[in-house]
C-alpha cells in the first residue's frame, strides 16, 4: 500500500527524537547500555505504525523493545504513540535494514517478531522474503540461546514457504496455528496474542491468521555456506 507523504516529515520526526536511535550500527554490542539496564531486548522488524510493539512495551516493563521501520511516514505514527504513552523501554530505528548482524552482536537479542511481512510472491524474489532461510540464520545469530522468532501472516503462500525454510534448517517449532483468531478460547496462544493494525483489518474481513514461533539456534548456520 502506497503511504501518503507527510509534509515536513524530518521536522516532525525530530519532535520525537528521544525515541529514535541515531547511528544504530554504532550500537552493535551496546544496546543494553543504551537502555541503561540488562533487561532482555526484543525486536520487531517492520513495526509499521507501532501498535504491536507499543502494547508489548506497555505490558512488559521488565523487557526492552526495538522497532525497526524505514518508511518515515509510517514510523512517525509509532513514535507519536510511544511518546504519548511515555514509555522508557522502547526505541526505534528509522531506516531499512538488510542484515541484522550489522546492528546487533551475536546473542544480543532475546527474540524477534516478524508481522505481516511483504510476501514478495514472485519466485525470483524469494531471497527478499524476511523468512528466507539465510535471513533466519542471521536472526538466530543475533538471538541468545533459548530465544525465539515469532511470525504472523495472512498470506498462505508465504506461510507455507516459511514452514519449508524452518524445516530445511531443522529449527524447532514451539507453537503454531493456522487460524489464530479461531483457536479455542482456552488457547494459550490466542490469550497472549497482541494484534497489529493489519491483523485487525484482515481478521475483520474473515481472513485466517497464520502464526508460528520457533526456537532460535545459534548453531544452525554451522556447515552452511552463506553469501
Amino acid at each position: 500500500m502506497r503511504q501518503r507523504k507527510i509534509k515536513n516529515i524530518d521536522e516532525k520526526l525530530l519532535e520525537h527524537k528521544a525515541y529514535i536511535t541515531e547511528n544504530p550500527k554504532d550500537m552493535k554490542g551496546h544496546w543494553h547500555e543504551a537502555f541503561g539496564n540488562d533487561k532482555p531486548i526484543y525486536l520487531e522488524l517492520g513495526c509499521g505504525k507501532g501498535k504491536f510493539i507499543r502494547e508489548h512495551a506497555c505490558k512488559n516493563p521488565d523487557r526492552n523493545y526495538i522497532g525497526i521501520e524505514g518508511a518515515l511516514s509510517v514510523v512517525l505514527r509509532a513514535l507519536e504513540k510511544a511518546d504519548e504513552a511515555e514509555l522508557n523501554n522502547i526505541t526505534f530505528v528509522t531506516e531499512f535494514v538488510q542484515d541484522l548482524r550489522d546492528f546487533f552482536a551475536d546473542g544480543e537479542l532475546a527474540g524477534i517478531y516478524l508481522n505481516f511481512s511483504d510476501p514478495w510472491p514472485k519466485e525470483r524474489h524469494a531471497k527478499r522474503r524476511l523468512t528466507y532461510y539465510k535471513r533466519l540464520i542471521h536472526y538466530c545469530q543475533v538471538i541468545e540461546e533459548g530465544g525465539s522468532i515469532e511470525f504472523k501472516t495472512d498470506n498462505e503462500g508465504l506461510f507455507g514457504f516459511t514452514l519449508e525454510q524452518i524445516d530445511e534448517l531443522g529449527l524447532e517449532i514451539l507453537e503454531m496455528s493456522r487460524d489464530l483468531h479461531n483457536e479455542d478460547e482456552n488457547s494459550d496462544i490466542k490469550a497472549r496474542n497482541i494484534t497489529t493494525e493489519y491483523e485487525e483489518k484482515f481478521s475483520g474481513i474473515g481472513k485466517n491468521i497464520n502464526y508460528v514461533k520457533i526456537k532460535a539456534n545459534q548453531n544452525v548456520f554451522e556447515g552452511l555456506k552463506l553469501k
